[in-house]
Order: C-alpha cells, then structure tokens, then sequence
C-alpha cells in the first residue's frame, strides 16, 4: 500500500510537471501579444484548466492510457518505471526550453517500462503481446496529425477572419459552426456506441473467451443487445441518459441496471462543449457587428476587439489542456490501482482522482514555464493578437475534437501547428523552419528515448 501512495504521489508530481511544462501552450501567444502580463496569463490558464474538470466526464483518453499496456503486464514497478522516465524527460526538455510531448513521454515510459518487465520474468520481446499496439499506433499518427490539423484549422480561421466583408466572414463563420454542430454529433454517437460496448463488457469477454471457450454464448449475447441497442441510441439528445436507458430496458434488455446504464451513458454527453463552441461563436460574430457595422472600424478598435477575443480563445485552449492532459495521469492512477488490487477497473476510479490531476495541473499551470514561452511565443513566428486568437482557437477544436474520440494527442504539437498555420498565411519565409524541424525531431525522440529510459530504470529498481 505505501508504494501505490509513492506512486500516486509521483503521479500528481508528473501532472504538476506537467502543468509548468506545457503552461507555455495555453499562455505563449497571449504574452506575446501582450494582452496579458505573464503573472496574469499564467493564472488564467490554470483557472481554465481546472474548469475542465466540470465539463469532461467520459474520461476516454485517460482509458486509453490505462490500457496502452496488457494488463498482465502492468505491476507496480512498471508504473513506477515509466514515471520516473517520464518526468526527468520533461525536465530535461523543459530545462532546455524543448517544447516536447508530456503525454507522449508518460505513453513511452509505461510501454518501455512494461517491455523491460516482459523480457525480465518471461523472455518475451514480442512487443505487439505487452503492448496494445493500435492505441500506441493511434499516439503515433497524430504526433503528425494533430498539428497538421491544428496548422490547417488556424488557416482557415485566419484567412476568414482577414476577410473585409464581414457579411461574407459571419456567413462562413455561421456555416463552419453548424458543420461543428454535426462533428460533434456525431462523435457524441460514437462515444455512446463505444459505452454501451464497454457496460456489456465486450472488450472483457473477447479476451475471457480465448481463455475460456465456453464464455462464447455470453459474449454473443452482449453483442446481439449492443447491436439491437444502436437504433435507439440516435434517440439520446431528445431523451437524455435516464429515459435512453429505460427505452433500452424496455426494448432490449429487460435484466440491465437502469441506474448504471444510465450513467454510462451520460459520459458521452458532449453537450456542454458543443454549446460552449456555439457561444463562443456567437461573441465573436457580436464583435465584429459591433466594431465594424456599429462603431466606425479603425486600426486601433480592431487590435483592441482582438485582444478581448484571445482572451476567449485562450481560456478555451486552457480547458482542452486541462481535459486533455490531466487524464493522462487519472489513467496511470487507475492502473496502479488495478494492478493493487484497489479497484477491479477503470470506470470504479474514485471520485477523488479526477479531482486531485486536475488541481495538480492547474498549480502546475500556475508556476509557469518561461522557458518554453520563448520558443512558443516568438522563435516560431510573430504572432499579433489576431493570429494568436486564430491559433488558440484552432488548438483548441482540435483538442475538443480530439478528446472526443480518445486520443492523447500532445497540446505541445497542437498549438505548434496552429502557429505555424498563421504564420504561413502571410507568407511560408514568416515561419521559422530551422526551429520548426528541431521541434519535430524531439517530437519524434520522446516516445522511443522515454522507452528506453524507463527500461532502463525499471533494471535499475530490480536491482534495489
């Protein structure tokens, strides 16, 4: 019991290393810009991250880190392993002002920790048997993909926010919202499809009846309810959980735990981002009714006007942070807590858990990483307050969207290439490329080296 404590304590460590790590993420652009001093951005941003911890409570992305690595394989030790590589690479990064991946040095450290515990007590080195390969490959995808999306996200929103008509920039605005309105749906049906799977257990089963043939008949059985089940699920946003639940009851599964489905359910529920984007939309088309059709528009109103709005993409960026990251510790806590016996799995996590990674990264927050705002705030490209509220925004839809479907993505490589999305809207010799091609390469470094260094340590633990 005291060594879950020291880990759960160098858990909380890592998130709030985390926290000062990444803080130049949600803060860089806005003290570029100078819409707030450090002392101030830094205290809005941990404020927001912990707001996340009241909109997210489906919590996928800190199940997938749970479950990066075979349960057979996850002991104590291994967790230890990997957070120990895990935070002396982010030191290390952070001491250089290397703006690198915390999520992707925690997936690297407990997967290499686990494939040293592997060869320790079995001689197995078959990486694909330890490590559940389609999620590590899912990380690795969107090292490139996030801010590629993030790049192209920021793009858009900045061509259209140039735009001098501003009746043709608030119809744009009006349709790439409701095109948002659709994503959003549809990943809440797919998050609800996914959770319905998960209370039927069938992950669990398929696994069991490798084991045990004769489970066979039961897991047939919870695929045929999941699969009756889909139809009614497109029912959610005019029933809500209870009622859904009841329907299934009624309609599929007369012997399932109305109160339990229920709340299974309701993690989907993405109700409260979607409406938040929506909001945030509708202020922004406000203020350009406002300064350029109520007021006469000069120079000085339009800077102004965008520096109000950073202040909303920022905040909005700082709750995709929060969201994002502190999961990523809540899945380490659960699997120490598995692998002690303390809980049977991921959805029994205690209440206290969410709760403690959020604060964690929101101090964290709070503490600031000057180091890294350099690079993020000016090495890359100048940022004006118009392209940081363009980049913000961008990184947090792709953050939002992201966290949707499960992903660790890094905020670090999301706001990278929403930077580099504005800078290469006025002109591809505005981004610094030679600075660009550094980050990429320790981008790319931190999954294999964080391996490799909790191995490493995970040797050097056996031998005390």
């Amino acid at each position: 019991m005291t060594f879950l404590v020291i880990i759960i304590v160098l858990a909380l460590i890592f998130d709030y290393i985390n926290g000062f790590h990444d803080a130049a993420n949600s803060i860089a652009t806005i003290v570029s810009t100078k819409v707030l001093t450090p002392f101030q951005a830094v205290i809005w941003a941990a404020f927001f991250n912990f707001v996340a911890f009241f909109i997210f409570k489906d919590h996928a992305v800190a199940n997938t880190i749970a479950k990066t690595v075979y349960k057979e394989y996850i002991t104590l030790d291994v967790i230890f392993a990997g957070l120990i590589a895990a935070i002396i690479w982010n030191l290390f990064t952070w001491w250089y002002g290397i703006p690198s991946s915390s999520s992707h040095t925690l997936i690297g450290g407990f997967a290499g920790a686990a494939i040293a515990h592997a060869y320790d007590s079995t001689g197995n080195i078959n990486i694909p048997s330890i490590v559940e390969m389609s999620k590590i490959s899912k990380t690795v995808l969107f090292i490139f993909l996030a801010p590629l999306i993030g790049m192209l996200i920021s793009m858009f929103i900045t061509l259209v926010t140039i735009m001098q008509n501003v009746w043709y920039r608030i119809s744009i605005m009006v349709l790439a919202a409701i095109g948002t309105f659709f994503l959003f749906g549809n990943l809440e049906q797919g998050k609800l499809k996914d959770n319905l799977a998960k209370y039927y257990q069938i992950d669990k089963l398929k696994k069991e009846v490798q084991i045990n043939p004769s489970l066979q008949g039961k897991l047939d059985s919870a695929i045929q309810y999941v699969e009756a089940a889909k139809p009614y699920v497109k029912q959610y946003d005019a029933l809500g959980s209870d009622k859904l639940a009841a329907l299934i009851i009624e309609k599929v599964d007369p012997t399932a735990d109305q109160k339990k489905l229920s709340k299974d359910l309701k993690k989907a529920d993405n109700s409260a981002i979607v409406w938040g984007i929506m909001f945030v939309v509708l202020l922004f088309i406000l203020a350009y009714l406002y300064v350029e059709k109520y007021k006469t528009p000069n120079a000085y109103r339009m800077a102004n006007m965008f520096k109000k709005l950073q202040l909303l993409s920022s905040a909005a960026f700082s709750i995709g942070h929060g969201g994002n990251d502190a999961q990523k510790v809540m899945g380490i806590i659960s699997a120490a807590m598995v692998a002690n016996g303390n809980i049977a799995d991921l959805k029994q996590m205690p209440d206290w858990v969410p709760l403690a990674c959020y604060a964690a990264i929101g101090f964290g927050t709070l503490s600031g990483g000057w180091k890294i705002v350099k690079t993020m705030g000016s090495k890359i490209t100048k940022v004006t307050p118009l392209e940081g509220v363009s980049a913000e925004s961008a990184g947090a839809l792709t953050l939002f969207m992201t966290e949707q479907m499960g992903i660790p993505v890094s905020t670090t490589h999301t706001i990278t290439g929403s930077i580099i999305g504005v800078g290469a809207t006025k002109r591809l010799s505005a981004v610094r490329w030679g600075v660009t091609l550094n980050l990429l390469w320790a981008w790319i470094l931190t999954i294999p080296v964080s391996a490799l260094l909790a191995g490493l340590t995970f040797y050097i633990i056996k031998l005390f």
